[in-house]
């Protein structure tokens, strides 16, 4: 007897429905969307009550084909909401090192990987701005630059030679155009080739370059940061794997370790409790509502993430009475 294969789904959607860590009989493979990002998933469903569906195969949106998995992921056995805290907590303080570390120019590369809005990029750019104090009070060019968007790979070419001093830094932060771009990959082993010389060269002529002064080639010594939602172990796609193995090999890789949703709770339990939202000036009263109704629509809300807790906070003090219905009606998705 055949056995049907199965598909995890981490986190997708299906008709603004949230579906997390769930398994699935798959029924079609991952299939991108042609004008848009993202993909979906074709599987079998038991209960089509559950999911109010037409039919027993369904559909299911996910943002990237990272969000599948073969099979469930290990549980973290025994491990108590203090301890996860305490973990999430241990790997964003080795954030925070290792940025400084890439800072200084002891570490060249990193891979900073992990759900959106949990304070990735933050974490990053807190620890960058205090060393950029020193050079805007000075009036001297910047030291670092926080690259966002699509980028073109003679656009990346020109962003390294502008910040290719030692003690310079380039944060790329969901950027990840240039990691599917042969060219713009081929020119990133370059800069962060492990030799004690990391020489770019661009041999094609180009009008934009001469217009800006930058030469057909260089040599790079300073650091780079990417800041991703793509979780590399997942990838399927070879190509992209490819790709970011080639990357991987010459980066130190930062896992935070964030991916079902207690872990994400939990995540914004600890960052208000240690004064996220202390600008506000809430009671202690409306401060616990505003956590609990997160925590209540978890599975409901468009994002579970640190941007949600802000925008439903700022609904909470531009409208103390009603905000509860405000952000049923902004931040959750229909039912």
């Amino acid at each position: 007897m055949k056995t049907s294969k199965q598909i995890y789904v981490l986190e997708g959607t299906y008709r603004n429905r949230r579906i997390e860590n769930q398994q699935f009989e798959l029924v079609k493979c991952y299939q991108p969307y042609p004008h848009k990002e993202g993909g979906f998933v074709t599987v079998k469903i038991k209960d089509l009550a559950q999911y109010q569906a037409p039919k027993s195969t369904i559909r299911i949106s996910v943002d990237s084909e990272s969000k599948l998995r073969d099979k469930a992921p290990e549980q973290k056995r025994d491990e108590t909401d203090e301890e996860t805290i305490e973990r999430m907590r241990q790997r964003f303080d080795i954030l925070t090192d290792m940025t400084k570390a890439t800072k200084r120019g002891d570490v060249r590369a990193m891979i900073v990987s992990g759900p959106p809005g949990v304070g990735k990029s933050f974490g990053v750019e807190q620890v960058l701005e205090k060393y950029s104090t020193l050079t805007t009070l000075g009036n001297m060019p910047p030291k670092y630059e926080v690259v966002k968007g699509a980028m073109s790979p003679i656009g990346l070419y020109s962003k390294l030679y502008n910040f290719s001093n030692k003690d310079n830094v380039l944060v790329f932060d969901d950027c990840d155009s240039i990691l599917l771009d042969d060219l713009s990959l081929n020119i990133l082993k370059a800069a962060l080739d492990s030799k004690k010389v990391r020489r770019i060269c661009w041999n094609t002529d180009s009008h934009m370059l001469r217009r800006e002064g930058v030469p057909n080639q260089f040599d790079f010594a300073g650091s780079v940061i990417f800041i991703t939602n793509i979780k590399f172990d997942n990838v399927k796609s070879k190509k992209l794997r490819d790709h970011l193995e080639a990357l991987e090999s010459r980066c130190h890789y930062i896992d935070l370790t964030i991916d079902t949703l207690r872990e994400k709770l939990l995540r914004i339990d600890q960052i208000v409790k240690d004064g996220m939202l202390s600008s506000y000036a809430f009671t202690p009263e409306v401060h616990d509502a505003i956590v609990q109704w997160i925590k209540d629509h978890a599975r409901r809300l468009r994002e579970v993430s640190l941007r949600t807790v802000l925008k439903v906070s700022d609904l909470a003090k531009a409208f103390p009475d009603t905000w509860q219905a405000m952000a049923t009606n902004t931040v959750l998705r229909p039912v």
